[in-house]
């Protein structure tokens, strides 16, 4: 039974009353003493300088005792007010730091064979920072056996200064041996998700940088490996399930949202409504909206549960709706009487079919796939990867069925380049049909793992070697929007040289500066920036560009401006078929790196995330692309140093698949 909205309100107000009146009872916080801080402060430098005495110990030992050193760092610049139970926290972690110095350096780290729960760390190639983890090893983990692993998305929670502590401690319960290890089959990975983003961006990648540093400690079945979650983490789970549908062998969704429109409608006062967008926004909530994706629920088994009166029924509704559209059918049980809360009856029939799939494994060879992307970022499923799209944020599809050992691919919508591993086909596969056009597949000893197959003049065709290594265009990895570059290794670059104007200058120096906080506030890293005199081969070669400033001043901006797709002097900014002053006019915009060593990798001029720290701080929904691939921004050149760093967006969007504007 579904209740009226207006008493679903009043259970929210009771629900916060309920919260409001036990935080009257909590110990007020207040800020330090001069006594604690200086105690706190010295503390936090003995373990900064005993991590630097360990010196070429494992990086995923350091790690492991690094994490509360940054947790404690950001604790003490981020919070204001701590009550006496923080204040135990810091210290604590503090020690516990240390404890793990003295064990690395004793070759003692007894954690890494420890059953039970567990706090530790990885160091992200994103941008080079700590970031936490939590683990549960089950007492019968036999580390000679593979096993299955869960993947745990938690819940939304505000970003504040003691969110790492706060989350570790949830895990840490010392380094001896744990007699509360649980009996269970798997081992669940808890990621921190770099705390508030909805498991986006680097969010995402923090994901999967976690699974792949318990594979390295672990020795983890990757064809048993589950993703799951509770709320935010439930919504995170739809995001990363159906979108990477080959990586994981079930989905355990528990009251997630699924959309931007429709969830930014629900009955809650503090929801910053999302009405009609500017173009170029609708078309990227393509990229985020995971109602978009349900077709991979044909692909990636989904388990879904609501409890009955939980203010977001809705969003598993109209999941259910856009899989009925797709010719599937949702699992979606369904919480008698309850509310937003894990039902344990309902959770227990939950992982009992989640284990009905994971038994089975993944299947790497199916038969049939039906794959559904938006974007190039979300474009692969088993022996199938997606190359080329006709249109980003356009719906792409392909349905294909091996029968008497031919391919069948329908004609693909949206899509005009695709690679099939060949290797990974189910039994042996002689030929390929594509539309009405058949294709014979090489049959000699020396068979292609892979074949590209390419539609040129309207007719599909077999990809020659060659013009697989001419690829150029909008492909994996390099498909924009400017907020992707900031998913995997990134370096901002700012100019030493003399800027062309000024006030554009003013503008790069203060964007980068303002990026830099926001990063730092809720990304939970320093932000990676050198001067562009100090850019190495290595660092053109391994990591995105983000480059800050004009020709004048930034010497990288100068030497990858002939082969960008914008026309910039001293004196005039000119962007497609319109000009500019440039004395108060920039552009920001994302493209492959166009220089050799860079080959691969973004350059992206005068933009961190397009987004900004009110959204993130505000709700999760929020954190969706902005300008798209570009922007033409105007600045106000007579502005104090002090003040505000702002622009006036004047034209933004998309390139087309060659990198250019339409």
């Amino acid at each position: 039974m579904r209740l009226p909205v207006k008493c679903l309100i009043v259970i929210a107000g009771l629900m916060l009353g309920v919260a409001t009146s036990a935080r009257a009872q909590a110990p007020m916080a207040k800020p330090l003493t001069p006594e604690q801080r200086q105690k706190l402060d010295a503390g936090w430098q003995t373990l900064q300088a005993s991590l630097k005495s360990l010196g070429e110990q494992p990086g995923h030992l350091v790690a492991d005792a690094a994490v509360y050193a940054k947790g404690v760092e950001w604790a003490l610049r981020y919070e204001r007010d701590f009550t006496p139970a923080d204040i135990a926290l810091l210290e604590k972690s503090l020690a516990r730091g240390q404890e793990r110095v003295t064990a690395i350096a004793n070759h003692k780290p007894a954690w890494l064979s420890r059953q039970g729960k567990m706090a530790v760390g990885y160091v992200s190639a994103v941008d080079g920072s700590v970031q936490p983890y939590g683990l549960i090893v089950p007492k019968s983990h036999d580390a000679a056996k593979p096993i299955r692993l869960d993947v745990v998305l938690h819940g939304s929670t505000r970003p504040v200064g003691l969110s790492e502590l706060r989350f570790m401690a949830r895990f840490d319960t010392g380094d001896a041996p744990d007699t509360m290890a649980p009996d269970q089959p798997f081992i669940e990975l808890h990621p921190l998700g770099r705390v508030e983003n909805c498991y986006r961006w680097a969010g995402e990648a923090d994901v999967f940088e976690a699974i792949e540093d318990v594979c390295r400690r672990y020795r983890i079945d990757r064809d048993r490996i589950v993703l799951r979650g509770m709320s935010m983490g439930a919504s995170g789970t739809w995001h990363l399930g159906l979108k990477h549908p080959d990586r994981f062998v079930a989905l355990g969704p528990y009251c997630g949202y699924v959309d931007t429109h429709k969830f930014s409608h629900s009955p809650f006062p503090h929801f910053p409504r999302i009405d009609k967008l500017p173009d170029q926004q609708e078309l990227g909530l393509h990229m985020l909206d995971s109602i978009d994706y349900a077709a991979n629920a044909g692909i990636v088994p989904a388990i879904a549960c609501m409890g009955e009166k939980d203010l977001n029924f809705d969003a598993h509704v109209i999941m259910g709706e856009a899989m009925e559209r797709e010719g599937l059918k949702m699992v979606n049980l369904i919480s008698p009487g309850t509310g937003h809360v894990i039902d344990p009856v309902t959770h227990a029939e939950q992982m009992r079919r989640i284990a009905e799939y994971s038994v089975k494994g993944l299947n790497h060879s199916p038969s049939e796939l039906k794959f559904v992307t938006w974007t190039l970022k979300y474009g692969r499923a088993h022996w199938l990867q997606l190359q080329g799209l006709d249109r980003h944020y356009a719906r792409a599809e392909l349905r294909a069925k091996v029968q008497d050992q031919v391919l069948e691919i329908a004609e693909p919508t949206n899509i005009n380049r695709f690679q099939i591993i060949t290797s990974q086909l189910p039994g042996n596969v002689k030929s390929l049909r594509v539309g009405t056009v058949d294709l014979s597949l090489p049959t000699s000893a020396d068979k292609p793992a892979t074949v590209v197959v390419s539609k040129r003049d309207q007719r599909w065709s077999l990809a020659s070697e060659g013009d697989a290594a001419r690829q150029s265009g909008k492909r994996p990895g390099l498909q924009g929007p400017i907020d992707d570059a900031f998913t995997s290794p990134f370096l901002c670059v700012r100019g030493t040289g003399t800027a062309w104007n000024p006030a554009v200058q003013a503008y790069s120096d203060a964007s980068l500066a303002r990026f830099s906080e926001e990063w730092h506030h809720y990304m939970r890293g320093a932000l990676p920036i050198k001067d562009d005199t100090a850019v190495t081969e290595d660092d053109l070669r391994t990591k995105n560009l983000i480059l800050f400033g004009d020709p004048g001043s930034n010497s990288w901006i100068a030497k990858c401006l002939p082969q960008l797709p914008v026309s910039w002097t001293k004196e005039t900014l000119k962007w497609g078929d319109q000009s500019y002053p440039a004395g108060d006019h920039l552009p920001a915009f994302i493209a492959p790196n166009p220089l050799p060593a860079g080959a691969g990798r973004y350059v992206v001029i005068n933009s961190g995330h397009t987004f900004r720290g009110i959204d993130f701080a505000t709700i999760n929904y929020l954190l969706f692309p902005r300008w798209g691939d570009w922007a033409v921004l105007q600045i106000d050149s007579k502005r104090a140093a002090t003040e505000p760093v702002t622009e006036t967006v004047l034209k933004s969007g998309f390139f087309n698949e060659e990198w250019r504007m339409p």
